[in-house]
């Protein structure tokens, strides 16, 4: 489904400075990776990247076979309108809008009609919990209500791709937890893939696989991930079951 063969990425100035370099990896549908590494290594970049917000040095992004690098700005604006999501630390919920309104721009920048967009709205709601808080104000929200708000609008018009970029950095440890688990369901439950920029260890491993950035490049770092984990929790629980033989 997405598929980001040997990206580069260069920054010129008094310092210029090589940020990426021959970056590759592919993601499925119901794929969600975790890209760790240092501040400024170029995590948020990648992100941009993929994303169309940023224009690579070389390399392609293969969004279901179509190279996103060779679209034009409006292009890719539709693109991202239709296929992508996006959840960033900084909540960047609409103070002067409702809830659901909120949550509900995707549909009405898509064009979807205000019942199935009612419907939808609603749905999404009920999966972050907050399906009673629809008619409430933003400043009526807890900082993880309000991210919980974000993964909503994130996956509402139901992405190919959504982008988590330090999802959690606003948020205490015990609501960080929440929204990364949220996150990851909704992510799933939606089909879509997902990759979270993250400078957590432990938000990483809410991830089936996680990937660590460095100036070397993009380096695989295996661990089973929560569905990997409860695999094999329930692998343990059979064969402490089976009779022996």
């Amino acid at each position: 489904m997405l598929s980001v063969r040997n990206l580069s990425k260069s920054f010129s100035g008094p310092r210029s400075k090589t940020v990426l370099r021959d970056i590759g990896f592919e993601l499925a549908a119901g794929d969600y990776v975790a890209v760790m590494g240092e501040s400024g290594i170029g995590k948020s970049t990648l992100l941009n990247l993929i994303a169309g917000l940023e224009r690579p040095d070389s390399g392609q992004v293969l969004l279901d076979g179509v190279d996103l690098c060779a679209l034009d700005d409006d292009a890719l604006t539709l693109v991202r309108r239709k296929h992508m999501g996006f959840v960033f630390q900084a909540f960047h919920i609409l103070p002067y809008l409702t809830v659901a309104q909120n949550v509900a721009l995707p549909l009405a920048l898509n064009g979807i009609g205000n019942k199935p967009m009612r419907r939808r709205v609603g749905a999404l709601l009920e999966s972050v919990k907050l399906g009673e808080r629809g008619e409430s104000m933003p400043h009526e929200l807890s900082g993880g209500e309000m991210q919980r708000v974000a993964i909503a609008r994130a996956l509402v018009h139901k992405p190919r791709l959504v982008f988590a970029d330090e999802p959690t950095g606003n948020l205490d440890p015990e609501s960080a937890k929440e929204v990364l688990a949220l996150l990851r369901e909704c992510v799933k439950g939606e089909s879509a893939a997902g990759i979270l920029v993250t400078h957590s260890s432990a938000a990483a491993r809410t991830a089936d696989k996680t990937y660590v950035l460095t100036e070397g490049g993009l380096r695989a770092q295996g661990h089973a991930g929560a569905s990997g984990q409860a695999d094999r929790r329930r692998g343990e629980r059979d064969r402490r079951r089976s009779p022996r033989s």
